[in-house]
């Protein structure tokens, strides 16, 4: 099993402004122990955009505007869906939020047999070195197939996150996921999907919401018009489903089952 991370002092939260940082890949990202702000350099015409992420080693990462160094974010981990090439890390955040996280993209397995879930956490240590991050804040995010391994590793190590958002990606229901029942209750899992969505995806919708009801976990599970997994209205929501979970707004309500 995987040791628990470990606890890091979590100053004050700063006040965000600048651009977002897209730099090449080649730029250096501050470690966790500069206490110097930085401002990153807007990109000029022609050169790093949105759908430029900085790149740590093999991952793609993004950085929010503003980086504070001395602040401890919240970490989206992305798994794309390994049918759909073409994920666009960058573009994907500017969708979710330019300010308010920092997301890798661990790099993808080799071959089918690689072990995906050794690459999540290499990514996680990735970024860990190299920007501040809050060791109760890391989210498992995933799209498709990328979204059922997220449900998978986040039930296998539930209590190493703070929750897990599956777009299009059904829960994986004869995995037996619900070993560890205690750890998983605590986690808040998101459901979100689209109305074309394949019958795959929408079928287990009804066994999977009474599964999570007798297990007693937490699941909210969200359907839209369109047929686009990361559209803006999607991954908008995603953005406002986490900063409750972070800002603790969910605290005190019971545990959300089809929501």
């Amino acid at each position: 099993m995987r040791p628990p991370l470990p606890a890091r002092t979590i100053p004050a939260e700063p006040q965000f402004d600048g651009e977002p940082n897209f730099a090449p890949t080649d730029s250096a990202i501050p470690a966790t122990s500069s206490t110097t702000r930085v401002r990153p350099r807007p990109a000029a015409a022609g050169e790093g955009s949105a759908s430029t992420p900085t790149s740590i080693g093999t991952e793609g990462m993004f950085v929010p505007t503003g980086y504070e160094p001395g602040y401890a974010y919240p970490l989206l981990v992305w798994l794309p869906d390994a049918h759909r090439p073409g994920f666009d890390l960058g573009r994907t955040m500017s969708r979710v939020s330019l300010r308010n996280h920092v997301a890798v993209e661990p790099r993808r397995p080799d071959s089918p047999n690689a072990d995906g879930e050794a690459l999540v956490w290499q990514a996680i240590d990735r970024v860990r070195d190299r920007v501040s991050i809050h060791p109760r804040r890391i989210f498992l995010v995933g799209q498709g197939s990328g979204g059922t391994e997220a449900f998978r590793i986040a039930c296998r190590h539930a209590s190493a996150f703070a929750g897990v958002v599956s777009i299009g990606g059904p829960f994986p229901l004869h995995e037996g996921l619900f070993g560890r029942l205690e750890e998983v209750r605590r986690l808040p899992m998101l459901l979100c999907c689209h109305r074309q969505a394949p019958a795959e995806v929408v079928g287990p919708t009804d066994p999977t919401l009474r599964l999570f009801h007798a297990a007693g976990a937490m699941l909210a599970m969200r359907i839209y018009p369109g047929r686009n997994d990361l559209s803006k209205t999607i991954l908008a929501d995603v953005n406002r489903w986490l900063m409750d979970e972070i800002c603790g707004a969910s605290a005190s309500r019971p545990a959300p089952c089809g929501s």
